[in-house]
């Protein structure tokens, strides 16, 4: 990669394409999600030599768990797997691995699985990778409105607290605002994935499947980043 390109702080991948790019191949549905896997391991590793500080992934969302339950039961089972073996190599990579979305109805071992990999890494700061497991972008405001209202309710804080900031830092996670946001396989969605977060981030659509992004795919999508002129709301 070009070491004059501009690499966004915080990106956010919605990753999808995996079960039409295994059914076009004739394969399983589940066969596209554990190539997805492959891909991902290979592309955090690249985001984290680039220079990427923040990287949000939209792993699963609240309304997917209307998919068929064989789907729903095998992508958790892949959890738990990814997180307990598939990224045991994160922890010598310099990645800090934190979650996003509601706990419930996720089962105790997904839970488990989440919360050791999150204790494993914590001490990582070479890249945060915010996985976005059974998220949805109404439900962490929904989430965030209730907490906020408890505190006021407590006396913690006044009325006057309340401004974007301060709902930014009490979001699931107290991260940046999106740079950049990718979604793969051609749809032009946000599909509920962190619209707050994603206010003036600039939008990549491109037409490759999730299992088939890799790095040079990637510096693709730095060249497009590159090209845009970032206005957030004012005129150049």
């Amino acid at each position: 990669m070009n070491n004059n390109l501009i690499i966004p702080n915080h990106i956010g991948i919605i990753m999808d394409g995996n079960g039409r790019w295994a059914q076009e191949k004739g394969l399983a549905r589940t066969m596209g999600h554990k190539k997805a896997v492959e891909t991902l391991k290979d592309l955090c590793i690249y985001m984290a030599d680039v220079g990427v500080k923040y990287c949000s992934l939209y792993a699963f969302s609240t309304e997917n768990f209307k998919r068929d339950i064989k789907e729903v039961n095998f992508l958790m089972d892949l959890f738990i797997t990814i997180f307990e073996k598939e990224f045991a190599f994160l922890i010598d990579k310099g990645v800090k691995v934190i979650f996003s979305g509601r706990r419930k109805p996720l089962s105790d071992k997904v839970l488990k699985a989440m919360d050791k990999i999150v204790e494993d890494t914590k001490s990582n700061k070479k890249l945060v990778l915010n996985i976005c497991l059974n998220y949805g972008s109404h439900a962490e405001i929904i989430d965030t409105t209730k907490k906020i209202c408890d505190m006021y309710k407590n006396g913690k804080i006044n009325l006057d607290d309340i401004d974007e900031e301060f709902i930014s830092k009490n979001l699931y996670n107290d991260l940046p605002p999106l740079d950049f946001v990718i979604r793969t396989s051609g749809e032009l969605r946000l599909s509920n994935f962190m619209m707050w977060q994603a206010s003036y981030a600039e939008f990549y659509f491109p037409k490759t499947y999730f299992p088939d992004f890799n790095s040079i795919e990637f510096d693709k999508a730095i060249l497009e980043f590159n090209n845009r002129n970032r206005r957030f709301g004012g005129i150049k």
